[in-house]
């Protein structure tokens, strides 16, 4: 059920102050209406499953978003439209990041985004006099089901090490690989594979499938780029052109998230696994479980669960209760109303909450904001570092000198190329950039073949084990997609679709080494954005690059060993001119972006003043507060990061049960 806002429950201003109640002013503002066994603040892919889990277990749940709910649109809901939902107004969160402390060697991207005196948008060097500075833009999501609604929908399962990694510096044995499997089995409904396939789940609640080989079969430009990447890998192909679906099926591994002893050393050419459900061809999420959760009645028709769902809710700070000697976590203070954070495009200074109030918590608090607001929420609250919060006069509650530091994310560039003539299945498509787009009709109308739409775009991914990687693991992925994307900028979703004549290799860099980055407080307005710096390559920065470096040239290699069956590409970007090792290296370096953000609140061992958490997520040094999303690794998990964070929201929900 949607609950409206309570009447205010004010003790301080909700601009730098901590927030300390007494246990008898809490008396007269703790009611019945406003008490929750649990609040859990931020409804993505670590709080929506978590929240759903315990109120499933039988507990009284509230779940709070800053956002609104837009899942039935259809931006949100086409799969091929992700690109163009990460731009999506009603659910877009605009950030602009620093990956260079230094603004000469940050400017040198090309995306580099300024704001002009009349308030639009520059992208890129010689700005108009007067522009000022922003960054590199770095789209989240601000709705029911958070960034699982704009995401690509890969659902790659991690590595081992992401899991015995946690276990070794914590000595919980509970984070080991074979016991994390279970987490995945239980929110996986695999719709791609036989049922009881080792190692994955039928019956949860994130669908998972693969793009249709057919729709590849359809293009001639599409079965190039494949038979040129399986060149490319050493993979000859018998009998020359691909024309079945079993041919194409011996060149592209079906499972790539498979339980076998070898899949994470694993290279190869593979079909990418999805979160889109087969029927009717949507994008799948935790939002479903949410709704279906809060929906539920029981044979009598009577609320089945006791999770209530808040939105245009900006959490401001965590409440505390010192009554007991250790500050112990009791509730939250909120404003309502929508476009409140100023991230949110259409917010501005005179836009005003509609109310204020608090929730309370009989049990616990989960904060699970995500790798740039949770630190924020925390830091607002008063748990940080001692020296940050006494500059903005916000009162410590814990000196707590890792959050908001560890940050960590991807390296991730494009290498794109064109040609003289349309992709086949791209052919009228708009990307509902028009009415009468023919494409969305088919996916639509068309229930036996919802054609290009039905899927994200990815048409295949490599996976490159480099000779700077660990040795447990493949460090890079490189995705194949029809579209000129080569990195965030505002507007880029509709550079990516302006024509259907550019092919671009994704080059992805797993197991990034940098975790310099860091998200630090502007000011105590709980509705600014923080200052958000990753610091790219301070750490590492050399095998990164040079991981980089050979899954570009692997990249090139594929462009180049493309049998010209639909035209010939020509490499626009970087371009032919960027060829030698240090040019490629400096541009890398130039032009790497990433959009998995995550570690600001890492778990760690007891005593290791380089993390917050303990291995039940429990932030040390305070009772009753518990932090589940992205912000909680240590180190950043494989390839993409989203199956990781369903992972460990199904296992908080596991310890959270079991703790109550």
């Amino acid at each position: 059920m949607l609950v409206g806002a309570f009447l205010p429950v004010i003790l301080c201003a909700a601009v730098a102050c901590a927030r300390i109640i007494t246990p008898e002013a809490r008396a007269v503002n703790q009611t019945a209406a406003n008490t929750y066994d649990y609040i859990v603040v931020g409804s993505g892919p670590g709080g929506g499953p978590l929240a759903a889990r315990l109120a499933q277990a039988g507990f009284s749940v509230v779940l709070i978003d800053a956002g609104d709910d837009h899942g039935e649109d259809s931006f949100v809901q086409v799969p091929a439209l992700q690109a163009q939902a990460s731009e999506y107004t009603p659910i877009h969160w605009q950030y602009f990041v620093s990956h260079f402390d230094d603004p000469t060697q940050a400017q040198m991207d090309s995306k580099f985004t300024w704001q002009q005196p009349a308030g639009r948008f520059f992208v890129g060097p010689n700005p108009p006099s007067g522009s000022t500075p922003l960054g590199i833009y770095y789209p989240r999501s601000g709705t029911l089901g958070g960034c699982a609604e704009h995401n690509a929908m890969v659902t790659i399962y991690p590595h081992e090490s992401d899991w015995s990694h946690i276990a070794d510096i914590t000595g919980d044995s509970s984070w080991s690989p074979d016991n994390m499997r279970q987490f995945w089995m239980k929110l996986e409904n695999n719709q791609y594979l036989l049922s009881g396939a080792p190692g994955h789940g039928f019956s949860g609640w994130l669908d998972t499938s693969l793009t249709d080989l057919r729709l590849v079969l359809k293009d001639l430009k599409v079965i190039s780029m494949v038979q040129g990447a399986a060149t490319a890998m050493g993979k000859g192909i018998l009998g020359g052109l691909l024309s079945t679906v079993g041919e194409l099926a011996q060149v592209l591994t079906q499972d790539m998230n498979n339980d076998s002893p070898g899949r994470d050393t694993a290279t190869g050419l593979y079909q990418v696994p999805i979160s889109v459900s087969n029927v009717p061809k949507t994008r799948a999420g935790p939002r479903k479980l949410i709704l279906d959760t809060a929906s539920a009645v029981d044979s009598s028709g009577n609320k089945k669960y006791k999770l209530d769902i808040q939105l245009n809710t900006l959490v401001t700070r965590v409440i505390f209760d010192n009554s007991t000697g250790t500050p112990h976590a009791v509730g939250v203070d909120y404003l309502t109303g929508q476009s409140l954070y100023s991230a949110d495009p259409r917010s501005s200074p005179n836009i005003t909450p509609s109310s204020s109030g608090s929730f309370f918590a009989a049990k616990e608090v989960v904060v699970s904001g995500g790798a740039f607001n949770t630190p924020q929420i925390l830091k607002l609250s008063g748990i940080g570092p001692r020296s940050e919060l006494e500059a903005l006069q916000i009162p410590v509650v814990l000196d707590s000198p890792a959050v908001g530091t560890n940050m960590q994310d991807r390296y991730e560039v494009g290498i794109v190329g064109s040609t003289d003539t349309d992709f086949v299945i791209l052919e009228g498509c708009t990307f509902l950039n028009t009415t009468n787009d023919p494409c969305f009709a088919q996916w639509k109308n068309n229930a036996l073949d919802r054609g290009t739409y039905a899927t994200n775009g990815y048409a295949l991914g490599i996976v490159q084990q480099t000779s700077v990687s660990e040795p447990t693991e493949a460090d890079v992925i490189i995705a194949g997609v029809p579209a000129n994307f080569h990195g965030y900028f505002p507007g880029y979703s509709n550079r990516t679709s302006a024509d259907a004549r550019h092919w671009t290799w994704l080059t992805l860099k797993a197991h990034s080494r940098n975790n310099a980055g860091t998200v630090t407080l502007r000011s105590s307005d709980p509705r600014d954005v923080p200052q958000i710096s990753f610091k790219s390559f301070t750490i590492g920065g050399d095998l990164d690059l040079q991981a980089s470096f050979e899954g570009f040239q692997l990249a090139r290699k594929m462009f180049a060993s493309v049998i010209p069956l639909g035209g010939v590409f020509k490499e626009e970007i970087p371009g032919p001119g960027v060829s030698s090792e240090t040019d490629i290296k400096d541009w890398i370096r130039n032009e790497a972006w990433g959009h998995h953000a995550s570690c600001t609140v890492p778990i760690g061992a007891d005593g290791d003043a380089a993390s917050v958490l303990d291995s039940k997520f429990r932030v040390r040094g305070v009772d009753g507060l518990r932090v589940v999303d992205a912000s909680v690794f240590p180190k950043i998990p494989s390839l993409y990061i989203v199956s990781a964070v369903y992972m460990i929201s199904e296992k908080a929900a596991q310890v959270i049960i079991q703790d109550a």
